[in-house]
């Protein structure tokens, strides 16, 4: 992981690719792979059930005491292979055995309504030498549940035989030890705080007086969606994916950092860590991994197409296609709505002229607070336990293939409109169709300059770059809520 960490830092430091957030996220992960459990411990409060079932046993009691002891470093993968009720019984035996009769930190064992043939065997002890914390383990369909802080059993709300629903409180355990830093950070991203306030930052920044003034460049958005599904699909299709994860690895290709997490988080937390860094890792590439497939798909008269000036947009157009867009997205993926609506407050911030102090306070404060704690909270979930597996290998390359369709997708979505319309586009701004604000148009600029140094793209690649920021924000809200209302 030290080497991981060493190349993340070489790319932000010395090549400047994505800085801003690939600095957080490195020292995150260097700090997560250091003995500091002080930083990520997590404070006594409420037990949740993770699943909809039948209680079929309780071990937790009013004024029974919990203790998380760690493991010793010469046993760290203790208890990892249960499979049988036998195979709990034994836990039990050596739970004591090891630490005394009545430390047991295995609460309750609750059997869900629902199992997955996708569902892995995940026995994992949260004090385990490594640091890695969980609270839910899973044998087939049967979710058990450990305390994962230290502390008092206060109260007991159900018992054997009761019936439960996912997220119904089980017992509270109560302690004196508060949580770490980093704990509380992490919050931002698992109550889904910090993406939306991201983006209430890139709607200050953004201008969107171009997809205004060329309403047709939505179609170069909205065609570079289809990196996104096409990668779904081929996850699917590989059967080592469910579906909600091959939704959070396909939202790569819409090389928007923020909405990958946001989505990540609701689908597949178990891969946030390389999810968000494969998103940022490509948005950071995008000079590198677009220009050839851009010059592959265009000649070189196409790219020295001259598109015609644009006309000046209203600041009335602006504040009412702020409104529309709100309504009219929110309306149509409700989940989108934390990021729309952020998106689109941002905004109208900075185009109604009489907030120019929020407007500021959006555009640097804000974004540059909430952009520290977000890579570093990502970065601190980079445990070698979680990284260091052959699926984040395979969500790396699905990440780049999704990147290169969307961008592939946005090319020849101008050039088949360049077949229907008297107006050329210059196919090259339809590679601004993904989500990387504002990279990915200085790119098409970059190229479209290399065929005709005369030739400025930058404002008509930024139609279709702001397209592509809805555009994700709304498949993402799509699949949340198909996935989510399925699960």
């Amino acid at each position: 992981m030290w080497l991981i960490v060493a190349g993340l830092l070489y790319l932000a430091v010395f090549k400047e690719f994505e800085p801003l957030l690939l600095v957080p996220i490195a020292f995150g992960a260097l700090l997560a792979n250091l003995p500091t459990e002080n930083m990520v411990n997590r404070p006594a409060g409420e037990l949740f059930s993770p699943t909809k079932g039948i209680v079929v046993a309780a071990y937790a009691e009013p004024g029974q005491t919990i203790t998380l002891p760690r493991t010793p470093r010469y046993q760290p993968n203790h208890l990892t292979e249960l499979g049988t009720e036998d195979d709990i019984q034994r836990l039990f035996a050596e739970e004591n055995a090891l630490y005394g009769e009545g430390n047991q930190t295995l609460l309750y064992v609750i059997r869900g309504e629902h199992s997955s043939e996708h569902e892995p065997l995940n026995i994992v002890v949260p004090w385990a030498a490594g640091g890695d914390e969980a609270s839910i383990s899973v044998i087939g369909n049967e979710y058990l549940i450990w305390a994962d802080a230290s502390g008092r059993v206060t109260q007991n709300n159900v018992h054997v035989g009761d019936a439960v629903v996912k997220g119904q409180p089980l017992a509270r355990v109560h302690s004196d030890h508060t949580g770490g830093l980093f704990h509380y950070i992490s919050l931002g991203i698992i109550l889904e705080i910090f993406p939306p306030l991201i983006f209430l930052g890139v709607g200050a920044l953004t201008d969107f007086g171009p997809l205004i003034a060329n309403p047709r460049t939505l179609l170069l958005g909205a065609a570079a969606q289809f990196g996104v599904f096409a990668t779904y699909i081929g996850a699917i299709s590989m059967g080592y994916f469910t579906a909600a994860e091959s939704a959070a690895i396909g939202i790569i290709g819409g090389a928007d950092g923020p909405t990958s997490i946001f989505l990540a988080n609701a689908l597949a937390p178990d891969l946030l860590a390389p999810i968000a860094v494969a998103a940022y890792s490509y948005m950071a590439l995008v000079p590198v991994i677009q220009p050839p497939i851009m010059r592959a798909l265009t000649t070189v008269s196409e790219r020295k197409i001259r598109m015609k000036s644009l006309r000046k947009v209203s600041r009335l157009e602006k504040l009412i296609f702020a409104l529309v867009v709100t309504i009219f997205c929110i309306l149509l993926a409700p989940a989108a709505a934390p990021l729309i609506g952020m998106l689109m407050l941002g905004n109208f911030l900075r185009e109604c002229g009489v907030t120019q102090r929020l407007s500021k306070a959006a555009q640097n404060e804000l974004i540059n607070i909430v952009t520290i704690f977000l890579g570093a909270s990502v970065g601190i979930t980079m445990t070698g336990a979680r990284f260091l597996k052959a699926e984040t290998l395979l969500i790396l390359a699905l990440g780049v293939i999704a990147f290169g369709v969307a961008t592939a997708s946005g090319v020849l979505m101008a050039k088949c409109m360049n077949m229907v319309s008297k107006n050329k586009i210059n196919p090259l701004i339809g590679s601004a169709g993904v989500s990387a604000v504002p990279m990915a148009a200085r790119v098409s600029q970059v190229e479209g300059q290399k065929a005709d140094p005369s030739n400025y793209l930058l404002m008509h690649a930024m139609g279709p770059n702001v397209a592509g920021v809805i555009g994700t924000a709304l498949v993402a809200g799509y699949f949340m809520s198909v996935l989510l209302a399925s699960h």
